[in-house]
């Protein structure tokens, strides 16, 4: 790492994600941690208490945690992403609870876009489904670094480790594909708590880690990009007072690299280099500034810049261009068409766009690429290529997660369509 970031960066701090299919447990999972961690309030205990006895159901539902809107509780499913916060000695943890449904493969992308970790969970009875590698390859391609494979349900196999050995192989099968390096398998029921928390007397065959174990230890301070400096454009400062006559400032997110005061900078798209002057928050001056930082940057040359430019470092740009090469998830319920307008979102930038081509799509049963079928329907994976209307400043999605992502809309609905990462 090529600066020491303690103070700017909480590095304790573990984002992840839970995905599955539907009954797979994934509310359940999350309420066991919020439950053995004691990170449940009394009131809301003895709400779930009062539950339980009305229902006269024989365990506590630890789902209803998570499940907070009305359908959800009535369903007993997931369908908007559910945000829960929790901590223990070692970390800090958000905990973005997505749906199963495959109508709702769109929060399950939304919920999976910032995490650092991404838990699968596999029904133990039904092994790995459609859903399974949909979720895993989706993860995959938000480029989380971190997969724990999680075979839930064991107490209903009467936990056998041949079951638990099966589902791992089945799913090792498609570990190429994904190109995800650090990949956990745990055996645990979430109802009863095996392997969540304290490990298992029922599975005395399992020897690895706990999944909360692995929460609190996983290593993600290499996941972040600190070399490619980008800082998008998202508003100008003018206060045009007495006090502050003369400033200007260039704020936004820093969305990688390190900015650092007295260092030379290139604006995009003019190309124009300056000093940087300052870097402000607030009231106070910093001498650097870190990813995911917001703040208020000052060059020592008057340049034209407005929304939706980019401060770069002199000698480290990213490719600037009209056309773009994307993996997508489609969302919307008519398909993609060749030639369709669209509005785009990019960081700070909005344009629109036109589809040049489809390449390929992705057949979810076995992961390969389907050069044939180019009809891209609702949570379908495919492979195009755009031209649009402004040059955009991009990176790989692989090289920064920001700068590498953006978004199509339908103009005429303002739905969003479509989640593209760069390729």
């Amino acid at each position: 790492m090529p600066d020491k970031i303690t103070g700017y960066l909480d590095m304790k701090l573990l984002r992840f994600t839970t995905a599955g299919s539907v009954d797979d447990g994934k509310s359940t999972l999350i309420g066991r941690l919020l439950y053995d961690s004691k990170a449940i309030f009394e009131d809301q205990l003895k709400d779930l208490e009062r539950t339980q006895k009305r229902k006269g159901e024989e365990n506590i539902n630890l789902a209803l945690l998570t499940d907070g809107l009305k359908d959800e509780r009535e369903q007993g499913i997931t369908i908007d992403v559910a945000y829960r916060y929790f901590a223990t000695p070692k970390r800090k943890f958000i905990i973005a609870d997505t749906p199963g449904h495959v109508q709702y493969t769109r929060n399950m992308v939304t919920g999976a876009s910032t995490a650092n970790l991404a838990i699968i969970l596999i029904d133990a009875r039904k092994g790995v489904i459609e859903q399974t590698l949909r979720h895993s390859y989706i993860a995959s391609l938000l480029r989380i670094q971190h997969l724990l494979i999680c075979v839930n349900k064991m107490d209903l196999v009467n936990y056998e480790e041949k079951i638990f050995e099966k589902i791992k192989k089945q799913f090792k099968n498609f570990c190429p594909k994904f190109n995800i390096k650090d990949i956990h398998f745990v055996p645990i029921s979430a109802l009863k708590g095996d392997n969540i928390v304290k490990r298992s007397e029922n599975m005395d065959w399992y020897f690895g880690a706990t999944l909360m174990h692995i929460l609190e230890n996983v290593h993600i301070e290499n996941d972040i990009n600190f070399l490619d400096a980008r800082f998008p454009i998202q508003n100008v400062i003018r206060p045009q007072n007495i006090e502050f006559h003369d400033y200007r400032a260039y704020t936004g997110r820093v969305t990688g690299g390190i900015f650092r005061k007295k260092e030379k900078v290139k604006v995009l798209p003019s190309g124009f280099s300056s000093i940087i002057k300052s870097i402000d928050i607030f009231k106070e001056n910093l001498k650097k500034a870190f990813p995911m930082q917001s703040v208020s940057i000052r060059l020592e040359d008057e340049i034209d810049i407005s929304r939706g430019d980019m401060i770069v470092k002199y000698d480290n740009i990213p490719k600037v261009t009209h056309d773009i090469n994307l993996m997508i998830c489609w969302f919307d319920n008519k398909s993609l068409k060749i030639k369709r307008k669209y509005a785009v979102k990019h960081t700070t930038k909005d344009v629109r766009c036109i589809i040049k081509e489809i390449k390929y799509k992705i057949n979810i049963n076995n992961l390969e690429k389907d050069f044939d079928d180019k009809i891209i329907k609702m949570n379908d994976i495919a492979c195009i290529n755009i031209r649009t209307t402004k040059q955009l400043f991009i990176d790989t999605y692989k090289k920064n997660r920001i700068t590498g992502s953006l978004i199509l809309i339908d103009e005429s609905s303002n739905q969003t369509v479509a989640s593209g990462m760069v390729i």
